[in-house]
């Protein structure tokens, strides 16, 4: 027995098919809220989810809200915009869960834009741990980027759905996305400096790795987009860091617990 966990905000566009595409492994579905002011809620709990209402508390935090509400060991844990394949549903229902010896596993995952599946750039195979058994393991404590803290966990042959971005522009202004920001907040809060080259280096870096390293030069306007929107979430995280410890009338206007 499977429960699926999701963590939202305003995801009415998203919450339906993610919940019925759990709803093929798990026996129970936990929709973690931060305080939606759309109908999320309603269509989540209308297809049977319990809900359970939590101002955000950063990525790892939130994700770990819902472990103590569920009625299975065995948690899969998706983003409202992630969906599972045919081909993991099978993969899943192939397990025997109580008798594996990992305490996690992985699944590649599938990053789109559009309906435009990109392959370079290091969005393929980017492989998530999203199944794993919350009496051993579960996300890091961080307020971004969390990952499951697993120490045997398995990658399976098979592929998730995660639908970015509806189109190129949202990857620079997709709200709720304020990666640079949040970063930029929490390298403050633990006494990190940035220099007045800081920004400029670590854009390049983030672009040379991406469209060269990372091949991006072979996904034409896809590939040279995404490796210039991390260039610049870069060059803004490091930025953004430079203008914290340069004015202190920015800082009094900040609010460092919001992260969302």
């Amino acid at each position: 027995m499977i429960t699926g966990i999701v963590i939202t905000l305003n995801e009415s566009k998203n919450i339906v098919e993610c919940i019925q595409s759990l709803q093929q492994v798990c026996s129970e579905i936990i929709i973690v809220d931060s305080n939606s002011t759309d109908n999320t809620i309603a269509l989540a709990e209308k297809l049977g989810a319990k809900t359970i209402t939590q101002s955000y508390l950063g990525d790892g935090f939130q994700k770990n809200v819902g472990l103590d509400y569920a009625s299975n060991d065995w948690v899969l844990s998706l983003d409202a915009d992630e969906r599972l394949t045919d081909e993991v549903v099978n993969t899943i229902k192939t397990l025997d869960l109580t008798k594996t010896e990992h305490d996690a596993f992985a699944f590649r995952r599938r990053n789109y834009i559009g309906s435009r599946w990109i392959k370079q750039c290091g969005w393929y195979p980017d492989y998530c741990i999203r199944l794993f058994n919350r009496k051993k393991t579960k996300f890091s404590e961080v307020k971004q980027h969390a990952s499951v803290q697993a120490k045997n966990p398995e990658r399976l042959n098979a592929d998730l759905i995660h639908y970015s971005f509806e189109n190129l522009g949202q990857l620079f202004s997709k709200p709720g996305r304020d990666f640079s920001g949040r970063a930029a907040k929490i390298m403050y809060q633990k006494g990190k400096k940035a220099n007045a080259f800081s920004p400029f280096a670590h854009g390049l870096n983030a672009f040379i790795r991406k469209y060269i390293f990372q091949r991006g030069f072979l996904g034409g306007t896809d590939g040279m987009t995404v490796a210039l929107s991390s260039a610049i979430n870069s060059y803004l995280k490091y930025a953004k860091l430079l203008e914290y410890q340069r004015d202190p009338k920015v800082l009094e206007n900040e609010d460092f617990n919001k992260v969302w």
